[in-house]
């Protein structure tokens, strides 16, 4: 297995193609956009992009699919239709399936995005945009933001220490680094007589 990173400028989003060196079959993870440098990467090595794995259908993680299509024929897997246009394979909670040689394993995290997916394989976690270094992904209500937090410490915080979190944007960490210092699930409270707030892990 080898991991492969390209930093797409739209969005400042990231975007991973994940190889097996054995059977030259790759596949790319959120196609924020798919330009002639990472055209040029692919060519390279001689890699044949067989599938594409959607974390959620944000604009600014998906922008380069349409070009990706016209040059791979591709599977997509996703939680939800990407566009009327596009076919792509339903992805349910707790899914498993083949992709390039690896068994990839799917969790759904609402919260962030109702379709928001997460992709396990090998020590690897593709997040999206459900957690990043020290954040989580944003939400539009209290019940949304309670939902991702749940989510996520079942399904995701529950992985070994080890885990690598390869988000959407910003660098990779790990599972037990965000247990310790993620901002998300920390909470405010005041001092008694103080006025002041700090924060404590929940």
């Amino acid at each position: 297995m080898k991991l492969y990173f390209h930093y797409s400028l739209y969005g400042f989003s990231n975007v991973y193609l994940l190889a097996n060196d054995e059977t030259k079959e790759a596949s790319i993870i959120d196609p924020a956009e798919f330009d002639t440098n990472l055209l040029n990467f692919i060519e390279k090595y001689n890699y044949s992009i067989t599938g594409v794995l959607i974390t959620h259908n944000h604009k600014h993680h998906i922008q380069g699919l349409k070009t990706l299509i016209k040059i791979y024929p591709v599977k997509i897997y996703a939680s939800s239709l990407i566009d009327e246009t596009i076919q792509s394979i339903q992805v349910n909670d707790n899914d498993e399936f083949f992709l390039c040689g690896f068994n990839i394993k799917a969790f759904s995290i609402p919260g962030h995005s109702p379709d928001s997916l997460v992709y396990y394989t090998n020590n690897l976690l593709f997040t999206g945009d459900t957690i990043q270094a020290g954040f989580i992904g944003s939400t539009l209500s209290q019940y949304s933001l309670t939902l991702l937090k749940e989510n996520i410490s079942e399904k995701i915080l529950n992985q070994n220490d080890m885990c690598i979190i390869l988000p959407g944007h910003g660098p990779p960490t790990t599972i037990g680094v965000e247990k310790l210092y993620n901002l998300g699930f920390r909470k405010k409270t005041i001092k008694p007589d103080s006025g002041k707030y700090d924060l404590f892990i929940d």
